[in-house]
């Protein structure tokens, strides 16, 4: 089995079309599929900020659940919008806002159709996903080696979100440690959430979030050839939002 890993997508469903295209993917009948067999996997982040989330909701649903030829694991944008489905109480900010107000602007078939899609995506996720016995781990924000195996609060913590240290910097985000730069297990982690200029590979490990709605671009790993490839993004830049690493 040969894989593509796509980084933070947020909504940004033609920067999608376009990087599956150039991996080769077709999309004659309205998914990406591969013709010699390749798998797609997603980092999380599917939704907020861009302008088709629910699309990519549908998309990533009908290829992970109903025709089983893709893997999942879900972001922190995901359990908030997850929350959100569930009646929970969520500040609508940090993008959730956009997912919504596209969902509240669908028909009520329609809302009740995402609503469901997305409900069973989301519970049906394991934490992160573990391919090749444990070669390759696919985990939103990252996971520490010792954590592989686990599913407990503090690792779902730490999958979700990274390394937080609980406090924030002075533009009022979350001060995350550089967990990679200590990494050392056998097991290759991909992983998003934080955006970067250009893929960041260190320590066995990648993030590939390289900010699609933020207008960077968006990155896919493939694997086992060990490559990137990218689509430069058609959002806005925003330079604040990419974080350097000394």
């Amino acid at each position: 089995m040969k894989i593509d890993i796509i980084g933070d997508i947020h909504g940004c469903y033609q920067e999608f079309r376009e990087l599956t295209t150039k991996l080769g993917y077709m999309w004659e009948s309205g998914l990406p599929i591969h013709p010699n067999g390749r798998q797609l996997a997603f980092v999380g982040d599917l939704t907020d900020r861009g302008p088709h989330s629910l699309k990519i909701i549908r998309i990533v649903y009908q290829l992970v659940l109903e025709k089983k030829i893709a893997f999942y694991a879900p972001g922190n944008h995901c359990d908030k919008l997850y929350r959100f489905f569930q009646g929970n109480k969520v500040q609508h900010k940090h993008g959730l806002e956009t997912t919504v107000a596209e969902y509240e602007g669908s028909s009520p078939a329609e809302k009740k159709k995402i609503k469901h899609m997305f409900t069973e995506l989301y519970e049906k996720a394991p934490l992160y996903v573990e391919l090749f016995d444990q070669k390759l781990i696919i985990a939103h924000a990252g996971i520490r080696e010792r954590y592989i195996g686990r599913y407990d609060k503090k690792v779902r913590t730490f999958v979700l979100y990274g390394d937080i240290t609980g406090e924030t910097d002075e533009k009022g985000m979350p001060i995350r440690r550089d967990w990679a730069k200590d990494y050392s297990g056998d097991s290759f982690v991909v992983y998003g959430h934080t955006p970067v200029k250009t893929p960041r590979q260190m320590n066995n490990t990648i993030n590939i979030d390289t900010g699609a709605v933020f207008g960077g671009a968006l990155t896919a790993f493939q694997y086992p050839e060990m490559t990137t490839v990218s689509v430069p993004s058609t959002m806005p830049y925003v330079e604040e939002k990419f974080r350097s690493f000394d």
